[in-house]
């Protein structure tokens, strides 16, 4: 009967087993061991990174959905309006009186940041009927006001070129344009580095009986609102506030109100899309020290 043959040397005999021998198996079942490793610490890592990126694009739609939301509002029967959507804000316009009825737009901490140069012109804009000229402004006593105020636009060129269509602009005196106004939209900024994102919403206070200015007899309105909302806090907060068209001495807590007020008064709805509870909740009361606002 034939024998099994064995791993023989050269003269049939088995190969003694060695140190050496012994050591090169060790090294070679640590190497595959440890190549076994990596690839499961490179599987680990990329599937994480996968899943946190589809988390990222999941949170960044979800929360594109509820700043769409966010910016809807809501006006009585029978106002003039006619919603026009730039890239950076929404206009909803009063042709009638020739000057946004509200521009409502999102203001995130990063937008801040943006370095494109203030735009230089003023332009009408043809798309929109009762959109008011430059010129109706000038010699008039008024400054062009932005309702989304061109320092929230400079994170892109267009955004910035659309920020000076007229549509956007109310006669402002120019203690209120250079002064509260200014100082107010300042501190909206920081608002925005903060909290990380703001849905915004600003206008005039249309009233029967308003003073014009210019051939298109653009209307002038003796107040202005600021409505701000911070939508990723914890929980969601709500400030507004009320200017006279004209000097704003003091601290800006002292126009401060709450965006119960701002409805009463232009007979708007904002963030209408909330729950019932949550919108009463954040619309009827505000927290000074929330906004900073507590001290001097």
């Amino acid at each position: 009967m034939a024998k099994k043959r064995g791993r023989t040397g050269a003269k049939g005999r088995r190969r003694p087993r060695t140190i050496g021998t012994e050591l090169s198996k060790l090294k070679r079942r640590f190497v595959a061991s440890l190549w076994g490793a990596i690839m499961l610490f490179v599987l680990y890592f990329v599937g994480r990174y996968v899943a946190l990126d589809v988390y990222s694009a999941d949170k960044s739609r979800r929360e594109s959905m509820e700043v769409s939301m966010l910016e809807e509002v809501h006006f009585p029967a029978g106002v003039d309006n006619m919603k026009v959507v730039y890239k950076g804000f929404t206009v909803y316009f009063n042709s009638r009186y020739h000057v946004p009825n509200c521009v409502i737009y999102e203001l995130t901490g990063k937008e801040t940041e943006g370095k494109f140069p203030r735009y230089k012109n003023f332009m009408t804009d043809e798309q929109v009927p009762g959109c008011a000229n430059p010129w109706d402004y000038t010699h008039s006593g008024y400054t062009r006001g932005h309702m989304a105020p061109a320092a929230d636009m400079k994170w892109d060129r267009e955004v910035m070129k659309e920020s000076f269509y007229m549509t956007n602009i109310c006669p402002q005196k120019a203690a209120l344009n250079s002064g509260g106004w200014n100082k107010l939209e300042d501190k909206v900024r920081d608002w925005a580095r903060r909290d990380s994102s703001l849905i915004v919403a600003s206008g005039p206070v249309l009233t029967e009986g308003m003073s014009t200015i210019g051939e298109s007899r653009v209307a002038v309105p003796e107040h202005f609102f600021k409505v701000v909302m911070a939508p990723f806090v914890d929980p969601p907060r709500a400030i507004a506030f009320i200017y006279p068209n004209g000097s704003s001495k003091g601290a800006i807590k002292k126009y401060a109100v709450t965006v119960d007020e701002v409805e009463r008064l232009t007979g708007i709805d904002f963030f209408p899309g909330l729950d019932d509870d949550a919108e009463a909740e954040l619309e009827s009361g505000i927290n000074l020290l929330q906004w900073e606002l507590s001290g001097r």
